[in-house]
């Protein structure tokens, strides 16, 4: 198999988890690939996926896979780790919901990211909008860390440590730890998972720099 990927990805990341838990980390061959949101399609990932987008998986057969969700569940059924994503539809769907929720959060900070590298001229509405759904997303966490504790690890986690691996990796003074100490315990011990501890994402410092990085977005602050 052939992946192409970035070691700053959160979405590889995600892909690198599951390759590491399901031990088929050895059977990929990994293309180093750059994809920039506000720039030009990378042609050598366009080939292999037309949204232009990674990861993308090119599997023994041929077969191009994009979307990390769907790159995911093929290796756990490839591996046959089907504790990963239960069957049993409670637990299944919670994985699911979980992920979604992970998904969504990683697709919100990375967007926030891209609309501040604008400056002066970033939107205050739209900026103000992606704050707002990242507190809403973080304070949904907290209340369901509980849940994530005593639910065996699966994909619904995966998505979930890629979310705050990309709050850590991008927004590192936010301080949400203090505001949310049952999902910062959570984290705190999962991220000793050896499938988790072995993909932190890494900055390269490949790509253009954008001006969002000198600046913290948000605090967050305890009321």
């Amino acid at each position: 198999m052939k992946l192409h990927w970035s070691p700053r990805s959160p979405f590889v990341r995600k892909v690198n988890i599951v390759l590491e838990e399901c031990n088929l980390t050895h059977q990929v061959e990994r293309i180093r690939s750059v994809a920039i949101f506000a720039a030009p399609p990378n042609p050598d990932i366009l080939r292999d996926n037309p949204l232009g987008k990674i990861p993308v998986l090119i599997t023994a057969d041929g077969v191009k896979l994009f979307d990390s969700r769907v790159i995911c569940e093929y290796l756990i059924t490839l591996s046959r780790r089907e504790d990963l994503l239960p069957l049993a539809l409670s637990t299944r769907f919670k994985h699911l919901r979980w992920q979604a929720l992970g998904d969504g959060l990683t697709d919100i900070l990375l967007l926030w990211r891209t609309e501040r590298g604008r400056g002066e001229n970033a939107d205050p509405i739209i900026l103000a909008a992606f704050e707002t759904k990242t507190r809403a997303a973080l304070e949904t966490l907290e209340n369901e860390s509980a849940d994530l504790s005593r639910v065996p690890f699966g994909l619904g986690h995966i998505a979930v440590v890629c979310a705050l691996g990309q709050l850590d990796f991008r927004y590192a003074d936010c301080g949400w730890r203090t505001a949310l100490p049952g999902l910062a315990a959570w984290y705190k011990a999962i991220t000793t998972r050896p499938c988790v501890a072995a993909t932190a994402i890494v900055n390269d410092d490949t790509g253009p720099a954008n001006a969002a990085d000198k600046t913290i977005a948000f605090k967050y602050e305890t009321s």
